[in-house]
């Protein structure tokens, strides 16, 4: 796939289409055939649940950009026309492949350990007996046929409800059209059904059961044919004027809005006759442009849900999170902290240490203060269970709670309203930026003073995704830390200012855009001195363009730059005069590349940031972000190794070029070696040293 350059003078790639790359990325792991076929499977999900999300929100923008006109696209780096066009053809090329991994992949590898997809034509007596009484008893209720008359009668499609259009004849009369829904929303995508077979298992899907019961619910009727379809609705709020009125309220009433948004995208089943489509198309107002044709199914996020049948060798071999050598062995963390820093890596470690901490603040009674910025949490949160404690306890708590992480606004206001109930302070989001730093902060009295433990993070408070997402977490007593975090909670509790800038903390908002200027900068006068100067940088993004150019220029000065970006890839690698000393890679694998890591080698003393932040505007610029020094020599050894195990991934690895082709990194005549495999290994062998040690 080609990017569009729109200035010969600066090369970048568009980020939409970069980012479909990445979820290339995602689909081509569902056809590597060495990943266990339940995971390919899992990956097939992972792919349309990404996509689904990006019609939601990037498409909806770039439609809303093509209808504001001329005046405003003047300031658009790429025309929003073109870009349309390209993520279309895309993703109809991507979702042909889609089709031929499942089909001449997928389902023949599960027929092949007697696992069988049947449709509501290769039924026998014995499922058929099954599915009459499971629709009478269960389905029925929930299956209500809309007759649809065109300029008359018509019914609104949900978001992402899946239907099924079906043509309807009878004697002598002109067919009839109508809409039934799917229930995937009430009922499971897949049901196992009997078999008459010993060893043999059945399934069938919900769209195929609806299929099977059509003649029930349109008696009088003969079914002509049926096809799938299903509409994406715009999902981002417009939060016009965010600096009048009530900010909560009015996202309230967004969330309202969003399943009823304009449409993006209108699915439906490549095979689906002419003629329906086009009475569709007519009865919904789908214009040409929201066209998307797939398979005969869609909302295949519900792949998630396949039953596997308890076969465990048909999915990864299980990585349990393993213990942190010295957090394990404490049995206060105030203690173990206080002699030194710790960092956690997740999911190869255990994520408890950070529940254990604020379950040992809730009960220390020489703990006075607990402040936590919330952006997302799990469902049923035990960090949620353990600030409750703490204010039963009588601490003061204090929680900001950044409502505006998309998709969990909803779960957000409702966990901040039961915290204020629950007697914690609770501060909502700021207007026209997000909050996206993840800090703890606890004070406790010793000796007579508050002292300050603070706790930093890459990833969320949400021990679910703490076992699937890769990311660090640092615990710290240092005073050069720990003074700047208050300033950055005292800002957000308060509205209070720093006074001095910060020299330790890179705050979003607060100079952090020039913090990382200086330092690409220092390595540039490096290079220009004939000194060694290098950069490594692990990101989900990078799009800004001020920090492309930056990057260029390093490279032009003989700065030697590796990148390890999972997602969106604005720059463009290998090209003289901008970028030929910078390499490219994005890893995707069994667990998702979250963490953000900033490495400038600095004539050898080594400067290392962990950090909420990609380099992307909005982080830059909208979002209240932190970056956060590691200065123990032992832990930047750590990351140092860290990184280095994922430059030398030749197995997981593509290489990000500037046709985003999304090659895998191949090193001829050198074993297989799986990064996020060895990196396990690696803290493996770390907590055997340290047992050994104990002994």
């Amino acid at each position: 796939m080609a990017t569009i350059r729109t200035d010969e003078n600066f090369p970048y790639s568009n980020r939409d289409l970069s980012w479909l790359a990445f979820n290339y990325r995602v689909l081509q792991e569902a056809k590597d055939p060495s990943v266990p076929l339940f995971e390919r499977i899992k990956f097939l999900a992972i792919y349309s649940s990404n996509l689904d999300e990006f019609f939601r929100v990037r498409v909806a923008s770039i439609k809303s950009l093509i209808r504001l006109g001329k005046r405003t696209k003047k300031a658009i780096d790429f025309p929003p026309e073109e870009v349309l066009d390209r993520i279309n053809e895309t993703v109809r090329q991507q979702q042909l492949e889609f089709t031929e991994i499942y089909q001449k992949h997928i389902l023949p590898l599960l027929a092949a350990i007697n696992i069988h997809l049947v449709k509501e034509a290769d039924l026998k007596k014995t499922q058929t007996d099954f599915l009459d009484k499971y629709i009478e008893e269960k389905l029925i209720p929930y299956l209500q046929p809309m007759l649809i008359v065109k300029h008359k009668i018509r019914t609104f499609l949900i978001n992402n409800a899946l239907y099924l259009g079906v043509e309807l004849g009878t004697k002598g009369r002109t067919p009839r059209y109508a809409v039934v829904r799917i229930p995937s929303h009430r009922f499971p995508r897949f049901l196992v059904l009997p078999s008459e077979q010993e060893n043999e298992r059945l399934i069938i899907m919900l769209d195929d059961i609806v299929r099977y019961a059509l003649p029930r619910i349109f008696p009088g009727y003969s079914i002509e044919n049926s096809y799938s379809f299903k509409m994406t609705r715009d999902a981002e709020m417009y939060l016009e004027d965010e600096y009048s009125g009530d900010l909560i309220e009015k996202i309230r009433k967004g969330l309202n809005k969003r399943n009823i948004g304009a449409s993006t995208r209108f699915v439906y089943d490549r095979n689906m006759p002419a003629n329906l489509l086009r009475f569709l198309m007519q009865a919904f107002s789908v214009k040409s442009s929201d066209l998307q044709p797939e398979g005969r199914y869609h909302n295949n996020f519900d792949l998630f849900q396949f039953p596997n049948f308890g076969l465990q060798h048909l999915q990864d071999e299980p990585l349990p999170p393993l213990k942190h050598p010295t957090l394990s062995k404490a049995q206060v963390l105030f203690d173990c902290i206080s002699e030194g820093d710790h960092l956690v890596h997740y999911p190869y470690q255990r994520y408890n240490y950070v529940i254990k901490l604020l379950e040992q603040a809730a009960y220390d009674p020489d703990v006075k203060r607990i402040r936590i910025l919330q952006y997302r949490v799990a469902k049923d949160s035990q960090i949620i269970a353990a600030l409750r404690s703490a204010i039963a306890e009588g601490k003061e708590v204090m929680v900001f709670v950044e409502v505006k992480a998309r998709f969990d606004e909803e779960a957000n206001l409702d966990w901040a309203e039961k915290l204020e109930k629950w007697g914690a302070i609770v501060k909502y989001s700021l207007p026209e930026l997000k909050v996206h730093s993840k800090i703890l902060s606890i004070s406790r009295e010793e000796k007579g003073k508050l002292q300050d433990y603070c706790y930093l993070s890459t990833g969320n408070f949400h021990e679910g995704t703490a076992r699937l997402y890769e990311d660090y977490g640092f615990f710290t007593k240092d005073k050069r830390l720990t003074k700047e975090v208050d300033k950055v909670l005292n800002y957000l509790e308060h509205g209070e200012l720093p006074k001095k800038p910060f020299k330790h903390l890179l705050v979003g908002q607060f100079r952090m855009r020039k913090n990382i200027y200086a330092m690409i900068d220092r390595e540039i006068e490096l290079a220009q001195a004939g000194q060694e100067a290098r950069i490594t940088v692990k990101l989900n993004s990078l799009q800004d363009h001020r920090m492309i150019r930056r990057l260029y220029e390093a490279s032009e000065a003989g700065v030697k730059i590796d990148l390890i970006v999972r997602g969106i890839f604005g720059l463009q690698t290998g090209i003289e005069g901008y970028s030929k000393n910078i390499r490219a890679i994005s890893i995707v694998d069994r667990f998702l590349e979250h963490s953000r890591i900033y490495h400038f080698h600095n004539a050898g003393e080594d400067k290392i940031y962990l950090s909420s932040a990609d380099w992307m505007t909005r982080n830059l610029y909208y979002r209240i972000e932190c970056a956060f020094p590691i200065y123990d020599k032992g832990l930047q050894e750590e990351i140092k190794d860290f990184l280095n195990l994922q430059l030398k991934d030749n197995v997981k690895a593509r290489i990000l070029d500037p046709k985003l082709s999304n090659h895998y990194k191949i090193d001829e005549g050198q074993r297989p070696f799986r990064s996020q495999l060895e990196v396990y290994a690696y803290y493996k062998k770390q907590l055997e040293a340290s047992q050994h040690a104990k002994k």
